[in-house]
């Protein structure tokens, strides 16, 4: 693990310093374990009788919907909506799949807050009851949605935020330059050639930054460059900071942007209808963004470096993820059924009016008289937070023979 008094690792060195740093966030919590592996639950999904989980209907799904993959986004103008912020798993797919994943995410949250089963089965009342609203046929405008305190002072905070509060917690620093140390890492000669590249394609400034959406003739520069540690599923891949200063035509407007470079991999998340899909994955992460976050894809891009399929995006400052690092009991309820209605507006955008109907038909099959929420989402949860829990014990047993060794 790389500490900021350390010496960050050359290029050569980064594989083996990212694997002992994601293994090293993964023991942390179970909740940390979770979000960083995504592969087992879909191991787990794979291994489901067929039948047992509603089949939704064909629409884009965000693939990895936790907790912290949730969060206000701002869009080109500055207007904020909290919307699906990772798409990295994003496939057309079963929706159903997004419900359970976050329902997992919520339960293992409150089994880190020291919260009751009793607490939890509530929220997972609230959860399908936050989702199911977004499908009635009064609700035209699902994003007008009162927020509970927790998440109402992240929208609050993002709203107020600027370019130097961007740049202090991202880079610590406003200067312009992205400095080395515990996040950020020196990328290569080649590297720092291949993003030069990148930018100079045409038009595809003008649609992934503030400054530069709409305005073609406007002028990039590249201040500095990084190999950027971030996230935990995405450790081990492509991820760069790039920071650009922008000039208008005639030199009358200057801009500073943050820009994001992450690789995009083949999905874990499985989907019936590959057909439909774009077969590269950076324009598959893209395509999902459209449909889901559409103030998030509306302002990326896919491009390639080194042969690597990536996806590009303008960090903005109200960009942020809902961070709950103690869930409070009076809160667990309206955190879940808010969040609920966060994906169920990404996935209702989708769908027509006969389809959302027949679709909270098939959410309300199994429903009990007892638990508001149906059997299936209860018990996938039960399994899945039980299987998690065996295998972060069983991933901590092996960190700490390795930090011995």
């Amino acid at each position: 693990m790389t500490h900021s008094n350390s010496k960050p690792p050359s290029p050569d060195e980064r594989e083996a310093k990212l694997v002992a740093y994601r293994n090293h966030k993964m023991a942390r919590s179970v909740r940390a374990f979770v979000r960083g592996n995504t592969v087992q639950f879909y191991e787990w999904l794979e291994r489901k009788k067929g039948g047992s989980l509603p089949e939704g209907p064909e629409i884009w799904i965000g693939g990895d919907c936790h907790v912290g993959n949730l969060g206000p986004i701002a869009n080109a103008q500055g207007k904020i909506d909290v919307q699906i912020r990772d798409l990295d798993q994003t496939v057309i797919g079963n929706p159903a799949h997004d419900l359970i994943r976050l329902g997992l995410s919520l339960a293992t949250a409150a089994r880190d807050s020291e919260l009751s089963g009793v607490v939890t089965a509530r929220m997972m009342e609230q959860l399908m009851a936050g989702y199911e609203k977004c499908f009635e046929e009064k609700t035209e405008q699902a994003e007008e949605f009162p927020s509970p305190d927790t998440v109402r002072v992240t929208i609050k905070e993002a709203a107020r935020r600027s370019w130097k509060d961007l740049a202090k917690e991202r880079m610590e620093d406003t200067r312009p330059h992205i400095p080395l140390g515990k996040a950020f890492w020196p990328i290569s000669k080649e590297e720092r050639k291949a993003i030069e590249k990148m930018f100079e394609v045409r038009n595809l400034f003008c649609h992934i930054t503030s400054a530069g959406i709409g305005n073609e003739n406007t002028a990039v520069k590249i201040l500095d460059a990084a190999y950027w540690i971030k996230g935990c599923s995405s450790l081990g891949k492509l991820r760069y900071a790039v920071l650009l200063d922008t000039e208008t035509a005639g030199g009358r407007k200057t801009a500073r942007s943050l820009i994001d470079i992450k690789e995009a991999v083949k999905a874990a998340a499985p989907s019936r209808y590959e057909g439909r899909m774009p077969r590269v994955d950076g324009e598959r992460v893209v395509e999902g963004a459209r449909h889901l976050s559409p103030y998030l894809g509306d302002r990326m891009a896919a491009a390639a470096i080194l042969g690597r399929s990536v996806f590009i995006r303008e960090l903005l400052p109200q960009d942020m993820k809902v961070e709950i690092k103690k869930l409070p009991q009076e809160e667990a309820g309206k955190v879940a059924h808010y969040l609920g209605m966060v994906v169920g507006n990404a996935h209702a955008r989708q769908m027509d009016r006969e389809v959302k109907k027949l679709w909270k038909k098939e959410l309300q099959r199994n429903r009990g008289k007892s638990l508001g929420a149906p059997s299936w989402l209860w018990s996938s949860v039960v399994e899945l937070v039980a299987d998690h829990e065996g295998a972060y014990l069983e991933h901590c047993r092996k960190y700490a023979l390795r930090a011995i060794s």
